[in-house]
Protein backbone atom coordinates (compact mmCIF):
# COMPACT_ATOMS: atom_id res chain seq x y z
CA UNK A 1 0.00 0.00 0.00
CA UNK A 2 2.69 2.42 0.38
CA UNK A 3 4.59 1.73 -2.31
CA UNK A 4 1.40 2.65 -4.27
CA UNK A 5 0.81 5.68 -3.06
CA UNK A 6 4.91 6.49 -3.37
CA UNK A 7 3.85 5.83 -6.94
CA UNK A 8 0.34 7.58 -7.22
CA UNK A 9 2.20 10.29 -6.05
CA UNK A 10 5.11 10.27 -8.25
CA UNK A 11 2.59 9.89 -11.49
CA UNK A 12 0.82 13.03 -9.77
CA UNK A 13 3.84 15.06 -10.20
CA UNK A 14 4.61 14.67 -13.39
CA UNK A 15 1.22 14.84 -14.69
CA UNK A 16 0.98 18.13 -13.16
CA UNK A 17 4.53 18.55 -14.95
CA UNK A 18 3.19 17.88 -18.10
CA UNK A 19 0.40 20.48 -17.69
CA UNK A 20 2.67 23.17 -16.83
CA UNK A 21 4.33 22.11 -20.07
CA UNK A 22 0.94 22.74 -22.06
CA UNK A 23 -0.04 25.82 -20.30
CA UNK A 24 3.75 27.13 -20.88
CA UNK A 25 3.26 26.18 -24.93
CA UNK A 26 0.04 28.00 -25.03
CA UNK A 27 1.44 31.17 -23.83
CA UNK A 28 4.66 31.34 -24.84
CA UNK A 29 4.39 29.89 -28.22
CA UNK A 30 2.88 31.13 -31.60
CA UNK A 31 2.41 27.62 -32.20
CA UNK A 32 1.59 26.24 -29.40
CA UNK A 33 0.42 22.71 -31.45
CA UNK A 34 3.48 22.17 -33.20
CA UNK A 35 5.37 23.08 -30.18
CA UNK A 36 3.74 20.49 -27.81
CA UNK A 37 3.90 17.73 -30.98
CA UNK A 38 7.92 18.23 -31.06
CA UNK A 39 8.09 18.05 -27.37
CA UNK A 40 5.59 14.87 -26.79
CA UNK A 41 7.14 13.08 -29.83
CA UNK A 42 10.11 14.21 -30.62
CA UNK A 43 12.40 12.42 -28.04
CA UNK A 44 10.24 8.99 -29.87
CA UNK A 45 10.28 10.15 -33.73
CA UNK A 46 13.58 8.08 -34.56
CA UNK A 47 16.45 6.05 -32.91
CA UNK A 48 18.67 8.96 -33.17
CA UNK A 49 16.53 10.80 -30.81
CA UNK A 50 15.29 8.13 -28.40
CA UNK A 51 18.78 6.39 -28.05
CA UNK A 52 20.32 10.03 -27.10
CA UNK A 53 17.12 10.37 -24.71
CA UNK A 54 17.98 7.28 -23.24
CA UNK A 55 21.82 8.40 -23.06
CA UNK A 56 20.77 11.26 -21.19
CA UNK A 57 18.98 9.81 -18.52
CA UNK A 58 22.34 7.57 -17.44
CA UNK A 59 24.22 9.96 -15.35
CA UNK A 60 20.79 10.75 -13.70
CA UNK A 61 20.25 7.37 -12.83
CA UNK A 62 23.83 7.33 -10.89
CA UNK A 63 23.21 10.26 -9.16
CA UNK A 64 19.86 9.33 -8.04
CA UNK A 65 21.61 6.60 -6.32
CA UNK A 66 23.80 8.45 -5.21
CA UNK A 67 21.24 10.82 -3.69
CA UNK A 68 19.27 7.63 -2.59
CA UNK A 69 22.03 6.02 -0.26
CA UNK A 70 22.69 9.00 1.67
CA UNK A 71 19.06 10.08 2.05
CA UNK A 72 18.44 6.23 3.29
CA UNK A 73 21.08 6.88 5.70
CA UNK A 74 19.44 10.25 7.13
CA UNK A 75 22.18 12.05 5.68
CA UNK A 76 22.10 15.07 2.43
CA UNK A 77 24.08 15.37 -0.19
CA UNK A 78 23.87 18.59 -2.03
CA UNK A 79 27.04 18.09 -3.78
CA UNK A 80 26.53 16.02 -6.59
CA UNK A 81 27.95 18.62 -9.45
CA UNK A 82 30.94 18.97 -8.12
CA UNK A 83 31.38 15.48 -7.13
CA UNK A 84 30.17 14.29 -10.60
CA UNK A 85 32.67 16.81 -12.37
CA UNK A 86 35.24 16.42 -10.28
CA UNK A 87 34.50 12.18 -10.90
CA UNK A 88 34.70 12.64 -15.05
CA UNK A 89 37.81 14.85 -14.79
CA UNK A 90 39.73 12.39 -12.24
CA UNK A 91 38.19 9.12 -14.89
CA UNK A 92 39.61 11.07 -17.94
CA UNK A 93 43.19 12.06 -16.53
CA UNK A 94 43.18 8.66 -15.13
CA UNK A 95 42.59 7.10 -18.89
CA UNK A 96 45.11 9.08 -20.36
CA UNK A 97 47.60 8.25 -18.32
CA UNK A 98 46.90 4.69 -18.55
CA UNK A 99 46.59 5.14 -22.35
CA UNK A 100 48.46 1.72 -22.90
CA UNK A 101 46.68 -0.04 -20.08
CA UNK A 102 43.53 -1.46 -22.39
CA UNK A 103 40.41 -2.78 -20.61
CA UNK A 104 42.26 -2.65 -17.41
CA UNK A 105 42.89 1.07 -17.66
CA UNK A 106 39.46 1.78 -18.36
CA UNK A 107 38.42 -0.38 -15.33
CA UNK A 108 40.93 1.56 -13.20
CA UNK A 109 40.28 5.05 -14.59
CA UNK A 110 36.20 4.60 -13.60
CA UNK A 111 37.38 3.47 -10.20
CA UNK A 112 39.91 6.23 -9.46
CA UNK A 113 36.84 8.80 -10.51
CA UNK A 114 34.43 6.69 -8.33
CA UNK A 115 37.12 7.36 -5.67
CA UNK A 116 37.44 10.91 -6.34
CA UNK A 117 33.82 11.77 -6.15
CA UNK A 118 33.26 9.16 -2.82
CA UNK A 119 36.23 10.95 -0.94
CA UNK A 120 34.77 14.60 -2.03
CA UNK A 121 31.00 13.36 -0.22
CA UNK A 122 33.33 10.99 2.61
CA UNK A 123 34.99 14.42 3.67
CA UNK A 124 31.56 15.74 4.54
CA UNK A 125 30.79 12.53 6.26
CA UNK A 126 33.62 12.94 7.87
CA UNK A 127 33.14 16.59 9.38
CA UNK A 128 29.35 15.34 10.49
CA UNK A 129 31.51 12.74 12.33
CA UNK A 130 33.82 14.67 14.21
CA UNK A 131 32.03 18.23 14.82
CA UNK A 132 29.09 17.65 13.94
CA UNK A 133 29.08 20.16 11.18
CA UNK A 134 26.04 19.65 8.80
CA UNK A 135 26.68 18.13 5.24
CA UNK A 136 23.87 19.75 3.78
CA UNK A 137 26.16 23.16 3.74
CA UNK A 138 29.87 21.30 3.43
CA UNK A 139 28.27 19.36 0.37
CA UNK A 140 27.22 22.22 -1.34
CA UNK A 141 30.54 24.69 -0.59
CA UNK A 142 33.00 21.58 -1.05
CA UNK A 143 31.13 20.61 -4.90
CA UNK A 144 31.23 24.70 -5.59
CA UNK A 145 35.11 25.00 -4.87
CA UNK A 146 35.79 21.71 -6.94
CA UNK A 147 33.87 22.96 -9.57
CA UNK A 148 35.95 25.97 -10.47
CA UNK A 149 39.24 24.31 -9.45
CA UNK A 150 38.54 21.79 -12.42
CA UNK A 151 37.20 24.00 -15.02
CA UNK A 152 40.58 25.98 -13.99
CA UNK A 153 42.41 23.00 -14.68
CA UNK A 154 41.11 22.32 -18.02
CA UNK A 155 41.02 25.25 -19.37
CA UNK A 156 44.84 25.49 -17.84
CA UNK A 157 47.29 22.91 -17.54
CA UNK A 158 45.43 19.81 -18.89
CA UNK A 159 43.55 21.88 -22.39
CA UNK A 160 44.54 19.94 -25.25
CA UNK A 161 46.03 22.41 -27.57
CA UNK A 162 45.21 20.82 -30.81
CA UNK A 163 40.79 21.40 -30.87
CA UNK A 164 38.91 25.04 -30.15
CA UNK A 165 36.90 22.99 -27.51
CA UNK A 166 37.86 24.10 -23.57
CA UNK A 167 38.62 20.63 -22.71
CA UNK A 168 41.31 17.70 -21.99
CA UNK A 169 43.11 15.53 -24.82
CA UNK A 170 40.31 12.30 -25.62
CA UNK A 171 40.77 9.09 -24.22
CA UNK A 172 41.90 6.24 -26.29
CA UNK A 173 39.49 4.45 -28.70
CA UNK A 174 39.99 1.39 -26.95
CA UNK A 175 38.46 2.76 -23.27
CA UNK A 176 35.42 4.19 -25.39
CA UNK A 177 32.15 2.37 -24.93
CA UNK A 178 30.33 0.45 -27.73
CA UNK A 179 27.48 2.19 -29.15
CA UNK A 180 24.26 -0.16 -29.06
CA UNK A 181 21.93 2.50 -30.76
CA UNK A 182 23.86 3.80 -33.85
CA UNK A 183 23.29 6.85 -34.99
CA UNK A 184 22.61 8.01 -31.38
CA UNK A 185 25.03 8.34 -28.35
CA UNK A 186 24.21 5.50 -26.53
CA UNK A 187 26.36 3.24 -25.16
CA UNK A 188 27.00 0.17 -23.39
CA UNK A 189 26.94 2.39 -20.38
CA UNK A 190 23.38 2.03 -20.01
CA UNK A 191 24.01 -1.88 -19.00
CA UNK A 192 26.23 -0.37 -16.15
CA UNK A 193 23.22 1.63 -14.71
CA UNK A 194 21.33 -1.16 -14.95
CA UNK A 195 23.56 -3.16 -12.87
CA UNK A 196 24.56 -0.16 -10.25
CA UNK A 197 20.61 0.02 -9.63
CA UNK A 198 20.02 -3.86 -8.91
CA UNK A 199 22.85 -3.57 -6.78
CA UNK A 200 21.95 -0.35 -4.58
CA UNK A 201 18.81 -2.22 -4.37
CA UNK A 202 20.04 -5.71 -3.29
CA UNK A 203 22.37 -3.82 -0.77
CA UNK A 204 19.72 -1.66 0.71
CA UNK A 205 17.30 -4.43 1.01
CA UNK A 206 19.16 -7.50 0.96
CA UNK A 207 22.19 -6.76 3.28
CA UNK A 208 22.69 -6.53 6.88
CA UNK A 209 24.76 -3.78 6.26
CA UNK A 210 22.16 -1.94 4.35
CA UNK A 211 20.02 -2.95 6.71
CA UNK A 212 21.72 -0.81 9.52
CA UNK A 213 22.35 1.83 7.19
CA UNK A 214 18.67 2.09 6.60
CA UNK A 215 17.57 2.22 10.77
CA UNK A 216 20.29 4.47 11.56
CA UNK A 217 18.63 6.78 8.79
CA UNK A 218 15.11 6.20 10.47
CA UNK A 219 16.71 6.52 13.70
CA UNK A 220 20.02 7.57 14.85
CA UNK A 221 19.41 7.22 18.16
CA UNK A 222 17.88 4.09 18.36
CA UNK A 223 20.72 2.68 16.02
CA UNK A 224 23.03 4.02 18.88
CA UNK A 225 21.15 2.42 21.81
CA UNK A 226 21.24 -1.05 19.63
CA UNK A 227 25.09 -0.69 19.32
CA UNK A 228 25.13 -0.09 15.98
CA UNK A 229 28.34 1.90 14.25
CA UNK A 230 26.86 5.17 13.76
CA UNK A 231 30.07 6.87 12.80
CA UNK A 232 30.75 4.48 10.13
CA UNK A 233 26.96 5.03 9.28
CA UNK A 234 27.63 8.99 9.15
CA UNK A 235 30.76 8.69 6.63
CA UNK A 236 29.86 5.02 4.69
CA UNK A 237 26.89 6.28 2.46
CA UNK A 238 28.34 9.74 2.09
CA UNK A 239 31.08 8.19 0.67
CA UNK A 240 28.83 5.72 -1.54
CA UNK A 241 26.82 8.24 -2.66
CA UNK A 242 29.25 10.54 -3.82
CA UNK A 243 31.15 7.36 -5.55
CA UNK A 244 28.29 6.75 -7.79
CA UNK A 245 27.91 10.33 -8.59
CA UNK A 246 31.76 10.00 -9.62
CA UNK A 247 30.98 6.94 -11.38
CA UNK A 248 28.30 8.74 -13.55
CA UNK A 249 30.68 11.50 -14.38
CA UNK A 250 33.19 8.57 -15.59
CA UNK A 251 30.24 7.03 -17.48
CA UNK A 252 29.58 9.76 -19.18
CA UNK A 253 32.95 10.23 -20.35
CA UNK A 254 34.03 6.90 -21.70
CA UNK A 255 30.46 6.57 -23.46
CA UNK A 256 29.64 9.85 -24.90
CA UNK A 257 31.75 13.07 -24.77
CA UNK A 258 35.42 11.23 -24.93
CA UNK A 259 37.15 14.01 -23.17
CA UNK A 260 35.99 16.13 -19.97
CA UNK A 261 35.03 19.51 -21.66
CA UNK A 262 34.94 22.47 -19.21
CA UNK A 263 31.28 22.27 -17.02
CA UNK A 264 29.82 19.81 -19.23
CA UNK A 265 28.03 18.53 -16.71
CA UNK A 266 26.24 21.47 -14.92
CA UNK A 267 23.34 20.31 -13.94
CA UNK A 268 23.35 16.88 -14.05
CA UNK A 269 23.92 16.61 -10.43
CA UNK A 270 20.63 19.04 -9.49
CA UNK A 271 18.51 16.60 -11.42
CA UNK A 272 20.27 13.63 -9.94
CA UNK A 273 18.68 14.96 -7.24
CA UNK A 274 15.29 15.33 -8.29
CA UNK A 275 15.45 12.23 -9.81
CA UNK A 276 15.74 10.44 -6.21
CA UNK A 277 13.15 13.00 -4.66
CA UNK A 278 10.55 11.78 -7.64
CA UNK A 279 11.94 7.99 -7.08
CA UNK A 280 11.57 8.53 -2.91
CA UNK A 281 14.70 7.47 -2.82
CA UNK A 282 14.12 3.92 -3.63
CA UNK A 283 16.52 2.51 -6.49
CA UNK A 284 14.09 0.82 -8.62
CA UNK A 285 12.21 3.72 -8.86
CA UNK A 286 14.69 5.73 -10.30
CA UNK A 287 14.96 4.23 -13.75
CA UNK A 288 11.66 6.04 -14.60
CA UNK A 289 12.29 8.91 -12.83
CA UNK A 290 15.55 9.55 -14.69
CA UNK A 291 14.10 8.72 -18.14
CA UNK A 292 11.01 11.47 -17.08
CA UNK A 293 13.76 13.97 -16.38
CA UNK A 294 15.79 12.86 -20.07
CA UNK A 295 12.55 12.85 -21.80
CA UNK A 296 11.67 16.75 -20.58
CA UNK A 297 15.08 17.65 -21.96
CA UNK A 298 15.13 16.15 -25.22
CA UNK A 299 11.81 16.98 -25.95
CA UNK A 300 12.90 20.79 -25.01
CA UNK A 301 15.74 20.58 -27.32
CA UNK A 302 13.70 19.30 -30.29
CA UNK A 303 11.07 22.15 -29.61
CA UNK A 304 13.49 24.61 -29.75
CA UNK A 305 14.86 23.18 -32.88
CA UNK A 306 11.48 23.35 -34.64
CA UNK A 307 9.18 25.79 -33.19
CA UNK A 308 9.80 29.50 -31.77
CA UNK A 309 10.35 27.89 -27.85
CA UNK A 310 13.89 28.18 -26.16
CA UNK A 311 15.40 25.68 -24.41
CA UNK A 312 14.66 27.05 -21.09
CA UNK A 313 10.86 25.82 -21.01
CA UNK A 314 12.27 22.49 -19.90
CA UNK A 315 14.41 24.62 -16.91
CA UNK A 316 10.91 25.77 -15.93
CA UNK A 317 8.78 22.49 -16.05
CA UNK A 318 12.34 21.36 -14.06
CA UNK A 319 11.54 23.57 -11.45
CA UNK A 320 8.14 22.89 -11.60
CA UNK A 321 8.94 19.54 -10.53
CA UNK A 322 11.55 20.61 -8.08
CA UNK A 323 8.66 22.26 -6.23
CA UNK A 324 6.22 19.73 -6.48
CA UNK A 325 8.87 17.36 -4.97
CA UNK A 326 9.91 19.01 -2.15
CA UNK A 327 6.42 20.23 -1.19
CA UNK A 328 5.12 15.98 -1.18
CA UNK A 329 8.29 15.80 1.07
CA UNK A 330 7.35 18.26 4.02
CA UNK A 331 3.91 17.58 3.33
CA UNK A 332 5.21 13.63 4.35
CA UNK A 333 6.73 15.50 7.81
CA UNK A 334 4.05 17.20 8.67
CA UNK A 335 1.54 14.10 8.76
CA UNK A 336 4.00 12.29 10.83
CA UNK A 337 4.81 15.06 13.16
CA UNK A 338 0.60 15.14 13.33
CA UNK A 339 1.15 11.25 14.08
CA UNK A 340 3.72 11.95 16.98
Amino acid sequence: MQIMRASLGALLIVAIALVALVILSLLLSKTPGKTLRYFFLGPIQNTYYFGNMINTAIPLMFGGLGVSLAMQSGSFNLGGEGQLYGGAFVATVTALALASWGVSGAVIALLFGALAGGFLAGFSGLLRMKWNTHELITTFLVSNAVVLIVSYLIAGPFMDQNTNLIATEKIPESFRFMRILEPSNLSAALFFALIAVVAVHLYLYKTKSGYELRIFGSNPQFARYGGLPTDWYRLWPMFLSGAFYGLGGGMAIFGTYYACMKEFSVGMGWNGLAVALIARFRPVAVIPAALFFAYIESGARNAMLHSDVTFEIASIVQAVVFFLVTSTVLQQVGRKRRLV
